[in-house]
């Protein structure tokens, strides 16, 4: 590991990650890849007890606006993310690595910051000539902050709130003593 990467974890800040394929090769730039990278994502944010505040799944590499998890870190929550996408995938890639090794890890503390990362992440699709308008890229959160649109993952916003507050519903994550505590939601308004 480089000794100028730093990473800042337990700090109760988003952090806004961004990993490659191999080499950044396509290995996402099928429709069902990058579904499998959103069901698997689900999966991790259930299990470890994190948030998505956004993502997008490029061709070739992932940008995820998620918080700390409830349970392990985030370097485990992404070893586990990549791992159990490799595995889904390796039937359309068995030629070697899926993922490179590192990844980009950039701590989001205030409102400001986490809206320039959201419409950054968002607006990716488009910069690379992907789609016209971000809402027609279907793998990223975008359509969640625009529409309120439920996808394959649970996306916290101003949303999910009004939704939870709704149904009287206060989430909570497990904690290492096996007690649940409620774990609320960074503060965050809708994306601008």
């Amino acid at each position: 590991m480089p000794w100028s990467l730093k990473r800042y974890q337990q700090t109760r800040d988003l952090h806004f990650l961004t990993f490659s394929c191999y080499h950044r090769q396509p290995l996402l730039a099928e429709p069902e890849a990058r579904r499998a990278f959103e069901e698997a994502l689900e999966r991790a944010r259930n299990w470890y007890g994190f948030y998505v505040t956004g993502y997008v799944v490029m061709p070739e590499h992932v940008h995820l606006l998620i918080s700390e998890p409830g349970r392990k870190t985030l370097p485990i929550v992404i070893q586990m993310l990549k791992q159990a996408v490799t595995r889904r995938l390796r039937t359309l890639h068995s030629d070697g690595a899926f993922w490179q090794r590192r990844y980009y890890d950039f701590n989001v503390s205030g409102e400001s910051k986490r809206v320039e990362k959201l419409r950054y992440m968002h607006r990716n699709p488009v910069e690379r000539g992907l789609v016209e308008k971000p809402e027609d890229w279907p793998w990223s959160s975008f359509r969640h902050y625009l529409l309120g649109e439920d996808g394959v993952v649970e996306v916290e916003s101003h949303w999910t709130a009004r939704k939870r507050e709704m149904l009287g519903d206060n989430p909570k994550v497990a904690l290492k003593n096996k007690t649940e505590l409620p774990h609320p939601p960074p503060k965050r308004r809708a994306e601008g």
